[in-house]
């Protein structure tokens, strides 16, 4: 069969909503394409426990700290299941995560920002959480099969981290005025880095109408970026905060909240590796992994004598 039609078939599951699976016939740049944006993600996760981390041992309370222990034990299981996604498609998780620590693969920008005081811990888990729920629910109904399935049980768990980092700073929004003045820092500075998680503007996004037609996507960046400013800005008001952007008001002829411009400059430098944590989350990794190293030699050497075991068993 030619490769002209072999496209026109899988174009036509996709079109009939049909999720295509890892032994189905899927154009190269699909492949690479799912990999790229799949091992992204699960190093999002990954690289993402490393700001809350740090504030386990500092919770204000016993229930906080097992909350932020919970979820940090959440965002590893998402980075596992979204490895075990991308190995689907032939790329090993080995060299993923070799891409991550010499800098080639690329994680959410977000996470190269530093989380100063505990109000953090509730900033993120609405804002940086927020933002990837609308990403990701759009997600469980991306055209390939294992990243949807994925998608549906860590979709679930980050709505409750949402839910934890809300909660977290409407304590902080009722209490002293101090604990107020936190909530409102960490509400200021987390709010643009926020709205940066979505990526360039369409505009400016290279992948975006392929994505599109392959629905490895269902909206684009900047509708799911005005999705999330119309949520934020409505919720915001029951925290008694306001939102670090003057320019932002409710458009009654677009139904839609206007808000201002990006610092666009900022993301790129944080993109390209320049953000403040940028080397920070990195060499933590880095460490990680090399400290790590005899974990997974001997777990491996066990289920190597385990396997041996069995066979002589069933000999």
């Amino acid at each position: 069969m030619q490769v002209q039609d072999l496209e026109k078939i899988f174009q036509d599951k996709i079109d009939r909503e049909i999720k295509i699976e890892p032994k189905d016939w899927m154009p190269e740049a699909y492949r690479k394409t799912n990999i790229r944006q799949i091992s992204q993600h699960a190093h999002s996760e990954i690289v993402g426990m490393l700001p809350e981390g740090n504030w386990i041992s500092r919770a204000p309370s016993l229930k906080r700290k097992a909350i932020l222990i919970a979820k940090v034990q959440d965002e590893g299981g998402h980075g596992l299941y979204l490895y075990a996604a991308a190995e689907t498609l032939g790329s090993s998780r080995e060299q993923m995560i070799d891409d991550l620590h010499s800098g080639k693969a690329k994680y959410s920008s977000i996470f190269n920002y530093p989380t100063l005081t505990w109000a953090d811990m509730g900033a993120v888990g609405w804002l940086v959480d927020g933002a990837a729920i609308l990403n990701q629910v759009m997600l469980c109904r991306t055209s390939y099969g294992p990243y949807a399935r994925a998608m549906v049980r860590i979709c679930k768990e980050e709505s409750f981290h949402q839910r934890q980092g809300f909660d977290a700073l409407l304590v902080l929004s009722k209490g002293t005025a101090e604990q107020k003045a936190m909530c409102q820092d960490a509400i200021n500075r987390w709010w643009w880095p926020s709205l940066m998680m979505f990526g360039p503007k369409d505009s400016e996004s290279t992948n975006s109408d392929q994505s599109m037609k392959w629905k490895i996507k269902r909206k684009t960046n900047d509708e799911l970026r005005q999705s999330f400013v119309d949520m934020i800005a409505e919720q915001i008001k029951l925290l008694g905060m306001t939102l670090p952007d003057p320019a932002l008001k409710w458009n009654d002829a677009r139904k839609h909240y206007d808000f201002g411009e990006i610092n666009w400059d900022e993301f790129w430098q944080v993109v390209k590796g320049n953000g403040p944590c940028n080397r920070q989350r990195l060499e933590a990794r880095r460490k990680a992994q090399k400290e790590g190293e005899w974990v997974r030699e001997a777990a491996l050497a066990y289920a190597n004598k385990k396997a041996v075991v069995q066979k002589h068993v069933a000999a």
